[in-house]
């Protein structure tokens, strides 16, 4: 059985996504709040700066004088509702936050606040708010089931768990979170994976394909007569610079050398830098991409190869002449080099080198796996309620509700 849990318990999320790593942040609040420090009185519509210096929190007021925080800071609302909100970088948030040192010697906000109000601050950022009402639901369910399987975890606001803009609602969103209030997928009484991407290309994928592990029978593969495939391609030369081309007598000769493709060379460089090759890199040559061939029972490609050449300017003056070869490796390997918004999904049509450039086209947008959203949007379009959405693309699976701290089925 899952952890019961009221539509009402509370969300603990850090807050990374919009303030990154950093020593300072703008903080105002509008209404009453209190803090644990007695000394400490934040005053509404006065704007204050929050700082991290060797180890320690200061708290500044705009003209005023810098407090030192003694054991993090916590704002706590005098009342919860919409008209306490804290403001952190000019973005609103609701509930009580807390601010501590983190380990990335940063200020690390953290957001407490319902369940459901947290869910409005998340759907607008998953899914365009302007879609069909039952495709919200839809959404709105996918994401409070994954919120309720995380309630045991720390989240934060990236899509390492979910996007969560704080109170940035949309009335559209808010109204699917609303009307579905405690609902999450189960199946046999336990909650579901819910995994979802932009568009399967027309057929589903199964998730021990994506990541190994068991494979559950709700994530079946199957065509899907409602995503739009979502065709894309992209071009690639296979020589990037002209070595012969390079004037080396020429003092700027390395910021004059660029690259045919930087959209992806530069997510090529990026990957290098990660993976053991540190310092400024110029793209000669891939004189290697192709896929190996197999395929997964949804269409899928599996494997394939890759060989990229380049200059590394490690020292002023001392470039070295490097190549890296990934040969017959799984493609997550190589799609992180050419960018996943580039090399969108696994459902690849063809690789092909013609008058030495390379041309993959596919379909989809994603890994596959559950829901698509484009899919769940054209269902909506054509009559189908969430139910159906749901059933669609989590068969065999059971809504019910939380609300009232047990699993109810819903008839």
């Amino acid at each position: 059985m899952p952890t019961l849990v009221s539509a009402d318990k509370m969300v603990t999320v850090k807050l990374r996504n919009y303030i990154g790593n950093t020593n300072e942040l703008d903080i105002k609040i509008e209404g009453d709040y209190f803090s644990l420090d007695p000394t400490l009185q934040l005053q509404e519509g006065v704007n204050y700066t929050l700082s991290l210096k060797k180890g320690e929190l200061y708290l500044k007021q705009e003209k005023g004088k810098k407090q030192k925080i003694n054991g993090g800071l916590i704002l706590v609302p005098q009342e919860y509702d919409t008209n306490h909100v804290v403001f952190i970088n000019d973005r609103p948030y609701l509930g009580a936050m807390e601010f501590i040192v983190d380990e990335a010697n940063s200020i690390r906000p953290i957001n407490q606040l319902p369940l459901e109000d947290y869910l409005k601050g998340v759907v607008p950022f998953e899914v365009f708010s302007s879609w069909g009402l039952e495709t919200l639901k839809a959404q709105t369910l996918a994401a409070r089931t994954y919120a309720v399987s995380k309630m045991d975890q720390l989240m934060d606001d990236t899509v390492s768990y979910q996007v969560y803009g704080g109170y940035e609602w949309d009335v559209n969103t808010t109204k699917a979170v609303e009307e579905t209030k405690g609902e999450v997928i189960t199946h046999n009484n336990k909650l579901v994976e819910t995994f979802y991407s932009a568009s399967n290309g027309g057929i589903t994928e199964n998730n021990a394909n994506v990541w190994g592990g068991q494979p559950l029978n709700y994530f079946p593969i199957k065509d899907d007569p409602f995503d739009p495939t979502h065709p894309w391609e992209y071009s690639l030369h296979e020589t990037q610079i002209e070595y012969e081309d390079i004037d080396f007598n020429n003092p700027n000769w390395w910021e004059n050398s660029k690259e045919k493709e930087t959209d992806i060379t530069n997510t090529i460089k990026s990957w290098l830098n990660r993976n053991g090759y540190p310092g400024e890199i110029k793209i000669l040559t891939i004189p290697k991409f192709q896929l190996k061939g197999d395929q997964l029972a949804s269409g899928r490609s599996v494997s394939g190869s890759i060989s990229v050449t380049f200059m590394r300017r490690i020292l002023e003056g001392l470039i070295l002449f490097e190549q890296v070869q990934l040969d017959d490796v799984n493609l997550n390997r190589i799609r992180p080099m050419i960018g996943g918004t580039i090399f969108k999904s696994y459902l690849i049509d063809s690789l092909e080198l013609e008058n030495e450039v390379y041309t993959m086209k596919g379909r989809g947008y994603g890994h596959g796996v559950g829901m698509s959203q484009w899919g769940a949007h054209f269902m909506g379009e054509q009559g189908k309620d969430y139910k159906e959405i749901i059933s669609f693309y989590y068969p065999g699976t059971t809504i019910m509700n939380i609300s009232a701290g047990t699993l109810q089925q819903l008839k």
